[in-house]
């Protein structure tokens, strides 16, 4: 071969070499990148070209899928009753994505998932349309319809959890939105996303694990389990060292209790019967912000929680000493999710046993197969079986002779703690009202709830934990204790 040919042979080899080594790193380095662009809408539309999953609860379907009309994506998604599920499914929408369980188990729900392979190999032979997985839920219908109904038109969450599992029961987030207005991908779908982006109530924030509030006195009960771990007092109904009036350290003020209770050197039984801030304040300051701090991590606090859906971290802070005893009290700048209070309820009724929250159960193929179930999974213990259970009779104290008597159910035991929460600059805005709670029945604890209420339209000096949020509570619980028989 002559020197010019050679040459030529060269310049095409390393161009074959450079295109194949191009070809591979588009097929195969950047193959998930060009699949998951935007602008890659030959994707959008075999995503859409078929019937998408359900979401079931209750061994039914919440969602559905309909025909779309003048569209090159074939379907959409479809809720049953959407503002009741929206909290736990989030939405799924041609033009913009989609949240929560539709986006985190959207593999299972399109069918491209890789423990669906088998299904879609299958397919390939017997001439099958491709189909979606189903996403088999733990919530409790009736239980997520009672928090509903007890929220009604005011804004607020609520969160119930199997104590014994760390089965997600109920999650309602109110006012809430319906994910069907926004699922296609016309004007018409903008214009009621940005509706829903623009209402100044935030229907689209999920209160029960994206809000954090400060807990007031339901938080009341982590600092008892503090002071009992502790070693600080091991006797529930012996005299705590609590003067009156007793004074924030570092300051000159007293911390005010609310009207004329008995707190003055007040049993822990008692102070939480009655909810002495002076109690639980100096004990919170014994105590210290480290060993606060250690008692809240066994809970739960300082970290993001997964259910799968992400719920903000509930933080107890690092502090000084006055700020330390207002964070005792559930003020200050404790402040805690919903999900995160339930987890407290939860684990004082499970005996000190604080389960991983999670709302997957099962996960279906196309056939109904299962692929993959839930195993209830322990994150820790909160604190020790007999202090739990001490603490558990505290809590039934309030319930049946305190400030949460509006809880109780009769023939069932019924633990729990009230709570209204200081908020705005010198508690300058109306507080949130609290309740956290369990049931109790012959076998152990079916459901432990939190319940907070924003009411902004209620009178000042009528919201209160008791009055506004253990009612709800109670129907939650009832809910789920009545579907146990």
């Amino acid at each position: 071969m002559n020197k010019p040919l050679r040459r030529v042979a060269i310049f095409c080899g390393i161009l074959m070499l450079a295109l194949l080594v191009r070809d591979n790193w588009i097929q195969y380095v950047r193959a998930d990148e060009l699949t998951n662009r935007t602008e890659n809408r030959r994707i959008r539309i075999e995503r859409y070209a078929h019937e998408r999953g359900n979401i079931i609860v209750d061994g039914k379907a919440v969602t559905g899928s309909v025909e779309t009309d003048g569209s090159d994506f074939k379907y959409k998604r479809v809720w049953k009753d959407g503002p009741l599920w929206a909290p736990v499914t989030g939405y799924s929408s041609q033009a913009f994505d989609s949240s929560q369980l539709e986006n985190l188990e959207d593999g299972i729900l399109t069918g491209n998932d890789d423990q669906l392979f088998f299904n879609r190999t299958l397919g390939m032979f017997t001439g099958e349309k491709k189909q979606g997985g189903n996403v088999v839920t733990t919530l409790d219908g009736a239980a997520q319809k009672a928090a509903f109904k007890g929220l009604g038109d005011k804004k607020g969450a609520v969160v119930a959890l199997d104590p014994q599992t760390g089965a997600i029961l109920a999650l309602a987030s109110t006012p809430s939105y319906d994910p069907s207005v926004f699922a296609g991908n016309s004007n018409k779908d903008s214009e009621a996303r940005e509706k829903l982006l623009k209402d100044k109530d935030k229907p689209m924030l999920n209160r029960a694990l994206r809000e954090t509030y400060p807990p007031g006195s339901t938080f009341k009960v982590v600092t008892a389990a503090a002071a009992l771990e502790n070693g600080l007092y091991d006797d529930i109904d012996a005299k705590t060292d609590s003067p009156l009036p007793w004074t924030l350290p570092q300051t000159q003020i007293p911390l005010q209790n609310e009207g004329n209770i008995p707190c003055k050197d007040a049993s822990l039984r008692e102070a939480l019967r009655v909810s002495c801030n002076s109690v639980f304040g100096k004990i919170s300051d014994d105590l210290g912000n480290k060993k606060m701090i250690e008692q809240t991590d066994k809970f739960g606090f300082n970290k993001e929680v997964f259910t799968p859906v992400r719920a903000d971290a509930s933080i107890y802070p690092e502090d000084n000493k006055p700020q330390n005893a207002m964070a005792g009290i559930g003020q200050a700048s404790n402040r805690t999710t919903p999900l995160q209070m339930a987890m407290v309820a939860s684990a004082i009724a499970n005996d000190g046993k604080l389960m991983q929250p999670y709302m997957v159960a099962k996960r279906q193929a196309p056939n109904l197969d299962d692929i993959y179930t839930a195993e209830p999974e322990e994150l820790g213990r909160a604190l020790s079986g007999e202090n739990a259970q001490k603490v558990q009779q505290m809590m039934e104290t309030v319930v049946k002779d305190g400030t949460g008597t509006r809880a109780q159910i009769p023939g069932v035991t019924v633990g729990g703690k009230t709570g209204t929460a200081q908020h705005g600059l010198n508690n300058s805005e109306k507080p949130y009202a609290w309740f956290i709670s369990y049931a109790k029945t012959d076998n152990g604890s079916p459901v432990a709830v939190a319940v907070v209420v924003e009411d902004g339209n209620a009178n000042r000096d009528d919201i209160s934990g008791g009055g506004l949020a253990a009612p709800i509570a109670r129907d939650v619980m009832k809910a789920v204790v009545d579907g146990k028989q």
